[in-house]
């Protein structure tokens, strides 16, 4: 979901690393951006400099094009030194996409939440050629429509494993208030949730850099969505607790390294802006369920536009967070449709 205000937020590098190189952000930090096959096109990346080798922080999707640009980047910008630790702040394929490959191909140590790495190993082990009976009940109570159902129903649907390397058994856990030492820095682990379950940020201890992961971005908002894994869950609740919970910790001096788009300054700002813009939505959405709607009828009141095409399924999925989110609230209720659809109306 889109935001487009930017008051107080700063970019100090207001243009991305070209592919296959890398901007020093930070003394022993740089910054590189590695290429997504998807409307936002692109991750971030980092590198920690720790003298005898480097400390990654996420690692882009697998595939044969990211292997070759991260051996590009390993015997260019990384000068040859070696990956001795992979940090991954989250479970989705765009962070810990090539994870498994720099522990078997480069001997390196896994450092992530014991719950991000859980779920990449069980998502990876669930291949389905169809989508499973479970997901498309689900589909339905979101009220996909019915066009779309129907060719969904004939496609293989994504698996975890199409661009995650297989992650062997061993990781180093990390958990809400531990500690790090990258690059010559302490860092203070610090966790937030709604857009994936034990998201890790990273916030020095030594000067104001914050490795935010897609829990702290400039000008966007991450997808908050609901699925067949979680159908009941409310990521919206959790989004809004996590960044309220960061409040307290953010000055105007951190300079945030986020896993999308540019580095920026205005942390207490953006913070703001992120519960402001999902307030927002909750409230236009409850106002049009004065006519009862299924979560997939509920685009335009959330996002301020219609939704289509490849952005559909994310849409969906996000619909439905907010529309639980009200009725968790109390601020709507919901009936079951003869078709297996949640129709929600304001109470």
């Amino acid at each position: 979901m889109a935001d487009g205000s930017a008051r107080k937020i700063r970019t100090p590098f207001p243009e991305p690393p070209a592919e296959g190189e890398a901007l020093e952000v930070a003394d022993g930090v740089l910054w590189m951006r590695l290429p997504l096959p998807m409307a936002l096109d692109h991750v971030n990346v980092y590198a920690l400099d720790d003298g005898d080798g480097w400390t990654l922080i996420d690692t882009g999707f697998q595939s044969n094009r990211g292997r070759r640009l991260w051996e590009r980047l390993l015997t260019g910008p990384l000068a040859g030194k070696p990956v001795r630790r992979v940090v991954v702040t989250h479970h989705h394929p765009d962070h810990i996409g090539m994870a498994g490959w720099f522990q078997t191909a480069h001997g390196a140590e896994l450092i992530t939440t014991r719950t991000a790495w859980l779920f990449a190993r069980m998502l990876h082990l669930d291949l389905q050629e169809t989508p499973s009976k479970d997901v498309v009940r689900y589909w339905k109570s979101a009220g996909m429509a019915t066009d779309i159902l129907a060719a969904r129903m004939t496609e293989r649907p994504f698996n975890f494993a199409d661009t995650v390397a297989p992650l062997p058994l061993g990781f180093t856990r990390i958990a809400e208030g531990g500690h790090l030492t990258m690059g010559g820095r302490n860092w203070r682990v610090r966790i937030g949730h709604g857009h994936a379950p034990e998201h890790a940020t990273f916030w020095s201890q030594d000067d104001d850099l914050i490795f935010g992961g897609d829990q702290l971005l400039p000008s966007i908002s991450p997808n908050l969505g609901v699925y067949a894994t979680e159908p009941e869950a409310d990521p919206v609740g959790e989004w809004l607790e996590s960044c309220r919970g960061f409040q307290p910790l953010a000055h105007d001096a951190h300079f945030v390294l986020p896993g999308h788009k540019l580095p920026f300054v205005g942390l207490p700002t953006r913070l703001d802006q992120l519960i402001e813009n999902h307030i927002g939505a909750l409230a236009r959405l409850e106002e049009a369920l004065v006519m009862p709607k299924t979560a997939a009828e509920c685009f335009k009141p959330i996002f301020k536009r219609e939704i289509s095409g490849g952005e559909y399924g994310l849409a969906l999925v996000e619909a439905m967070a907010h529309c639980l989110h009200l009725w968790y609230d109390g601020r709507v209720t919901r009936t079951l449709r003869d078709d297996g659809a949640w129709l929600w109306h304001k109470a």
